[in-house]
């Protein structure tokens, strides 16, 4: 998703060799292998908003009334978008190690500026219900704009002190959440830049097109600067014991963080309730806001990703890994293709059975939509990993590293 990989890092280890090249393969083995996983969990719930569209509720979270195998369904893909972003940032600053800040500043400028640009044009077009009409009528401001935005943002907040990236960071994403009780009317000054920023809610365009701000951006610019400021700990040449202690104690300080703070019950996203059941009170502990994301949202899901990491560098020989890789190694290919892919079989089945409810198509149950999924990875798969490979071979064509 983010374009910056392993592949168009390694650019970054030239001319200099690094001392130990094993080493070097193995972080950024395992730096693509985390991405690529999380594309998969991706894929669980773009099939599911695909196919279960018809049962679909206006919180598929909602500790309430929600089946729970829908609910932990949805609650897989809740890895993604964060682990994505604090990738991005991490990867942003390897690609630095052997070229200048404005070097950087650059790249992750128009990087930023071309993933805003497929958003509102390739991306927006994707999704199974949106027609092929351009412009559409709303503009879905999704994950792609969220990275495109926040990757605009760390081209300036790069050239900060690294304690001040730090600082910067954790302020964001431990304090954005006193900003909840700030709603905004479109009378109000300020409106539409504060729904950019931090409010989910509908923008006016004008000759009746709309936009939402499905994901307000000021928590993800923490999580991408967080994510740039533990760059040192990959650099060339780091002591990899190190740095794995540094990941598991990271990770597992952000997953105790959030059960004291959620078990308190006064910061951090919506309360907790006992529930009927002690499956639904387990839902309702686990049931996070992430349109903005919350702070509890982001200390698990990162938290996890962390601990992933360390797992997979730790792992390394493991046969599973460079498959996980190849898809990390392209994704913004892998994101698109997989979008059209489902929105073809899509209207392909709403054409052959017709709809199941109202206008849309679907299946009956949960199985079917897993089902999908593991009928889908090999056919995205195979074509990902050739363009990957592309990628790697083609270091002269340019702009296959904003792909």
């Amino acid at each position: 998703m983010t374009g910056i990989t392993a592949n168009t890092l390694s650019v970054a280890h030239s001319p200099a060799a690094p001392a130990n090249p094993a080493v070097a393969r193995t972080r950024l083995l395992a730096i693509d292998a985390l991405r690529g996983l999380v594309m998969l969990f991706m894929l669980v719930d773009h099939v599911r908003e695909t196919f279960f569209l018809h049962v679909q509720v206006s919180d598929p979270v909602d500790a309430n009334t929600t089946d729970p195998g829908l609910f932990f369904t949805r609650l897989l893909s809740t890895f993604c978008a964060p682990t994505f972003v604090a990738l991005t940032g991490l990867s942003a600053w390897l690609y630095g190690q052997s070229r200048t800040k404005m070097e950087v500043s650059e790249f992750l400028l128009k990087r930023g500026l071309f993933l805003i640009f497929l958003e509102l044009t390739v991306v927006c077009l994707a999704w199974p219900t949106q027609s092929f009409e351009f412009p559409p009528a709303r503009f879905w401001l999704q994950v792609i704009w969220a990275i495109g935005i926040s990757m605009v943002a760390l081209a300036a907040l790069i050239h900060l002190p690294r304690i001040a990236q730090f600082a910067l960071g954790l302020a964001i994403v431990c304090l954005h959440n006193l900003l909840d009780g700030i709603v905004l009317t479109p009378q109000d000054s300020g409106y539409a830049i504060w729904a950019v920023l931090h409010q989910r809610t509908v923008i006016d365009l004008g000759l009746g097109l709309t936009a939402k701000t499905t994901y307000p951006i000021l928590p993800w610019i923490g999580v991408i600067v967080l994510g740039y400021a533990c760059g040192p700990w990959f650099a060339k040449g780091s002591d990899p014991a190190l740095r794995l202690r540094r990941l598991v104690m990271l990770g597992l300080g952000m997953i105790a963080a959030f059960v004291v703070i959620r078990y308190v019950n006064v910061y951090g996203d919506k309360p907790w309730f006992t529930g009927e059941t002690p499956l639904r009170t387990v839902m309702s502990f686990l049931a996070l806001t992430k349109y903005p994301p919350s702070l509890l949202f982001l200390l698990p899901t990162v938290g996890t990703g962390v601990l992933l990491l360390a797992l997979f560098e730790k792992f390394q020989d493991s046969p599973a890994l460079p498959h996980l890789a190849f898809l990390g190694g392209a994704p913004m290919f892998f994101y698109i293709l997989h979008l059209y892919a489902l929105k073809g079989i899509y209207h392909v089945a709403l054409m052959l059975y017709g709809p199941v409810k109202g206008t849309v198509f679907g299946v009956d149950n949960l199985s079917t939509v897993w089902f999908w999924v593991l009928l889908l990875v090999v056919p995205l798969y195979l074509p990902t990993r050739w363009f990957a490979g592309v990628k790697q071979r083609r270091k002269d064509i340019w702009w296959l590293k904003y792909l």
